[in-house]
């Protein structure tokens, strides 16, 4: 029997990246597993994180069934909205919160290259007069 949530475009080797796991009702939207697949502890616990902000998540919670196997289970309960749509909520919330994380280091770090040029500079002039 075939994966509903299989995508055609992949071919038989290819896995998924997100996987569904199917539900054993239409009521159960607001309860949902999903399975990352090549993916661990560092999109695991930012995913957790940026979740259980959001005020529409009862629960999240993940596990790595195995520490050979590269993905994650991940669990989402909602107080009634789809657990699809807090999900997909929850990546675009990671990936502003990550561009913020990166521009604000990015910025920081050119400071900081500025900072080292101009004592660089001051200490050649200062050696250039003796």
């Amino acid at each position: 029997m075939a994966n509903a949530n299989a995508n055609p475009a992949l071919s038989a080797t290819q896995k998924p990246v997100l996987e569904v796991v199917e539900m054993k009702s239409e009521n159960e939207e607001s309860f949902q597993t999903f399975i990352l697949h090549d993916e661990d502890h560092t999109l695991g616990n930012a995913l957790k994180f940026i979740l259980n902000k959001n005020p529409d998540v009862a629960f999240v919670g993940y596990s790595i069934t195995h520490p050979s196997e590269n993905k994650i289970n991940l669990r989402i309960q909602t107080t009634g909205k789809p657990a699809v749509e807090v999900l997909k909520q929850g990546f675009k919330d990671l990936k502003q919160m990550c561009a913020h994380m990166l521009t604000t280091f990015e910025v920081r770090l050119n400071k900081d290259i500025i900072s080292i040029m101009e004592v660089h500079k001051g200490s050649l002039n200062r050696e250039s007069l003796s």
